[in-house]
């Protein structure tokens, strides 16, 4: 064990040595030499497997000590991991700017340029589009509170001449069964002033729904 330990500590410090160099390397070299590393790399993690099979068969006096030791190589092998990914982040998001650069400065405009022309008059569409449906909710919600307000009206009109038959009624003496039949109409009217304000607000409902 003591010599993979060994092995693994010194190919540790030799990636960590060359982790400095990709700053400098070129760009048509540095792909390669990010793939070798993450190569030896890979080839550490092996080991550090192997590492902990091995310092878990040492005696029961030495093995809680071999284990700190591969952890602390896990633990620097894994730093060097992070530090290898950041650095491909960093490179890939300097490659995408400067593709963008190069894409802004390559092409060209000019005062008549179609492909300008034709997403301002399709926005300048939508807006107006837009305001008509806004325009036209308004409308609607203001002939539906029109609405109500009339059933209202209706209503409290009904309850009046409602009562003025009851009145004339009593004056005149009539029957219980013309009385019975007033009654049932001024009942039926109500359940149908009902329904209509039912009916209303459902139709509001919708409206608000698939317009807005």
């Amino acid at each position: 064990m003591e010599t993979l330990y060994h092995q693994t500590n010194k190919q540790i410090q030799e990636v960590q040595s060359q982790m400095g160099r990709l700053e400098t390397t070129d760009k048509e070299s540095v792909h390669l030499f990010e793939n070798e590393l993450q190569a030896r790399i890979d080839q550490i993690f092996n080991q550090l497997e192997r590492l902990e099979i091995l310092a878990s068969k040492e005696p029961p006096n030495r093995r809680q000590n071999a284990k700190l030791r591969v952890d602390q190589l896990k633990y620097d092998v894994q730093h060097l991991q992070t530090a290898l990914r950041n650095f491909q982040h960093r490179r890939y998001a300097r490659e995408a700017q400067d593709r963008e650069r190069e894409e802004l400065l390559s092409r060209s405009f000019t005062t008549n340029d179609a492909d300008t022309s034709i997403p301002i008059d399709e926005t300048l569409q939508f807006n107006s589009s837009l305001y008509n449906a806004h325009r036209g909710m308004d409308d609607l919600l203001g002939s539906g509170s029109s609405i109500l307000n009339g059933l209202r009206d209706q209503r409290e009109t009904l309850k009046g001449t409602h009562k003025k038959m009851l009145d004339v009624a009593n004056m005149l003496g009539l029957s219980n069964t013309v009385m019975r039949l007033i009654e049932k109409r001024a009942t039926q009217d109500k359940f149908i002033m009902m329904a209509g304000m039912l009916a209303t607000c459902f139709v509001m409902f919708l409206a608000v729904k698939y317009l807005s």
